[in-house]
C-alpha cells in the first residue's frame, strides 16, 4: 500500500499504460493551438511586413521622395552601396542617414 499520493498517482499510470499517451497529447494539443495562432496572428504578419519594408528600401533611387523614421520628410539626393543615403531636406541642407531610417516613400 502506498504512503505518499504520488506513489498511488505512479502506480495507477503503470496500470493504465495507453493512457498516458492519450493525456500527453490532450495536454499538448492546446498549446500547439496556441502556438499556431501566435504564429498567424503575429509572427506572420511582422515577417511580411519586414520584407515589404526590405523591398522598398532596395528599390530607393534618387528623386524619390521619402519620411525617414523620425518624421523628416526629404527627396533622396544618392543611394551608396554601403546603406548611406544622402537625403535633401532644404534647398541647401543635405544629410547622410542609413537606408533603413526610411520608414515610407510618398508618391506625390
Amino acid at each position: 500500500m502506498p504512503i505518499f499520493p504520488i506513489e498511488l498517482h505512479a502506480q495507477q499510470g503503470q496500470a493504465a499504460g495507453g493512457d498516458s499517451i492519450s493525456q500527453l497529447l490532450t495536454s499538448l494539443l492546446p498549446m500547439a493551438a496556441i502556438f499556431a495562432v501566435f504564429y498567424f496572428l503575429m509572427i506572420r504578419p511582422q515577417r511580411k511586413r519586414h520584407n515589404d519594408h526590405l523591398k522598398m528600401i532596395s528599390e530607393l533611387k534618387k528623386g524619390d521622395k521619402v519620411v525617414t523614421s523620425a518624421g523628416i520628410h526629404g527627396t533622396v539626393d544618392s543611394v551608396d552601396e554601403s546603406g548611406i543615403i544622402k537625403l535633401k531636406i532644404a534647398d541647401a541642407t543635405i544629410i547622410k542617414i542609413d537606408k533603413v531610417a526610411i520608414s515610407q516613400i510618398n508618391v506625390q
